[in-house]
């Protein structure tokens, strides 16, 4: 007989409360070790391998590829114990029924937040699932003692009790939802969650669960019309656009743009002012100083250098707004994040402590981030924590733009292509490397004067590149 322990995805920290289903990395069966990876999963922050803390046979596994999981649903469930692994390991059919089970291994050495290196000792006795609590919060976690077949390592899943089916959504009772996402998004489709049963263990009520009684409800007038349907259009002309075209759901990285930028723009009041700048001397040093050995230095990199200059001069827009006490809190530390388009969307690597950093420095940590990024594997702390950040909008050429603060940071500069253009240069009309600049700024933390100000000196920097050493 074997312990049959259940892993739940654990909090993967930075306020993260789901993440997708990417690709599984064991199969029902497979014998797993303490620590080892067991699925990889994409949240809205990165893509991120879950060690298992247990060791033992996998019994069964909880969603498909491409399924969203709140944090504390259960991942898998793995037979702990020597016969257990034995079972996993031989092809012999040798019954263990009557073995007893063995202790469970100590914990965890790799700490997860969630779980961590000292689990408690294992529950031995069966216990009867309670199903979920009616704040929402996931079950604790189950220990059943069980027998391990040889021929069937996959263990059946008990059915979900009365009180489960209740806590589901089912009739009146309390409604099975662990994220709040799910929740705001029945929400604003004015949908009564007590009318879904979850299709998640123990009822759960997952994100799927609610966007597939949104699509029937706005098919129902054609389907059945006697029937009341769980969720009325706001407009009922509206039922006909809903059913057709490309429908996207709006989750991951996606989703989480799409819920930071609308913050942004709920929160904070900001504006916008730009000025054009003759960028022909600072090409010019970023020649010179690539002609010598050594490593080549990008334009986003010697930007980023003088944001930090410019940002120890005007250190009111490296700071955020404390809403609830109604204070500007200035930060001592440059954190600059930068723009980065990938396959995946738009994410925000953060250069830490950039004020601190030369120029070579910043562009090796830029060209790191950046790669990390392009391959999906920035860790969560490295898209988050920015004071200030940079984007470099030029690179899709185009000229200018108003970019949207990155919520919770006070401004962000904008940098449009560098193109030949006609310039009065002293006194005279010529051809020049031209940049359009553009910040947006939190107009709560300074006035137009010091955002002005601040402009002005990145492009006298721009434009002069040896005012950047009077700031060294």
């Amino acid at each position: 007989m074997a312990l049959v322990l259940e892993f739940k995805l654990p909090d993967l920290g930075e306020g993260l409360t789901e993440a997708e289903i990417v690709r599984w990395l064991v199969e029902v069966g497979d014998v797993v070790d303490i620590d080892q990876p067991v699925v990889e999963v994409e949240t809205a922050k990165a893509m991120v391998e879950v060690p298992c803390p247990y060791g033992g046979v996998v019994t069964a596994r909880f969603g498909d590829e491409g399924t969203e999981l709140p944090v504390g649903a259960p991942l898998l469930t793995v037979a702990v114990g020597s016969s257990a692994e034995t079972s996993g390991k031989s092809d012999s059919g040798a019954g263990t029924a009557d073995a007893e089970p063995a202790a469970a291994d100590s914990g965890s050495g790799n700490v997860l937040v969630g779980y961590g290196t000292g689990a408690p000792p294992v529950r031995r006795r069966r216990v009867r699932p309670d199903g979920l609590k009616a704040t929402g919060a996931a079950p604790a976690a189950r220990v059943v003692a069980v027998p391990v077949s040889p021929v069937s390592p996959a263990f059946p899943i008990s059915p979900a009790s009365p009180a489960s089916a209740a806590a589901s959504g089912r009739g009146t009772g309390p409604v099975a939802v662990v994220s709040p996402l799910v929740r705001r998004l029945a929400r604003q489709h004015d949908l009564d969650l007590r009318r879904l049963s979850g299709s998640g263990p123990d009822g759960l009520i997952l994100r799927a669960d609610v966007e597939s009684a949104i699509r029937s409800a706005a098919e129902a007038p054609a389907e059945a019309p006697a029937e009341a349907p769980a969720v009325a259009p706001a407009v009922p002309d509206e039922a006909p656009a809903r059913a057709a075209g490309e429908r996207i759901p709006l989750r991951g990285v996606r989703g989480a743009v799409a819920d930071k930028l609308s913050r942004s723009r709920r929160e904070i009041p900001d504006a916008t002012c730009w000025v054009d700048a003759d960028a022909t001397e600072l090409m010019a040093a970023r020649a010179a100083m690539n002609s010598a050995d050594g490593p080549k230095v990008s334009v986003l990199a010697l930007l980023a250098r003088i944001c930090t200059a410019a940002l120890a001069r005007y250190p009111e827009l490296n700071s955020t707004v404390d809403q609830e006490a109604r204070e500007i809190v200035r930060l001592p530390q440059v954190h600059l994040g930068f723009a980065a388009q990938t396959e995946r969307g738009l994410v925000v690597p953060v250069v830490r402590d950039a004020h601190a950093r030369s120029t070579e420095s910043i562009g090796a940590e830029i060209a790191r981030l950046t790669e990390a990024a392009r391959t999906g594997t920035l860790k969560p702390a490295e898209l988050t924590g920015g004071t200030f950040t940079l984007n470099n909008y030029g690179v899709f050429g185009v000229d200018g733009s108003t970019p949207i603060i990155n919520h919770p940071e006070a401004a962000m500069l904008g940098v449009g292509r560098i193109v030949p253009k006609p310039w009065v240069y002293e006194g005279q009309l010529a051809v020049r490397q031209v940049v359009q600049l553009s910040l947006t700024f939190d107009h709560r933390v300074c006035d137009g004067g010091t955002a002005g100000g601040f402009l002005r000196h990145v492009a006298d920097c721009v434009e002069q590149p040896a005012l950047l050493l009077r700031s060294l």
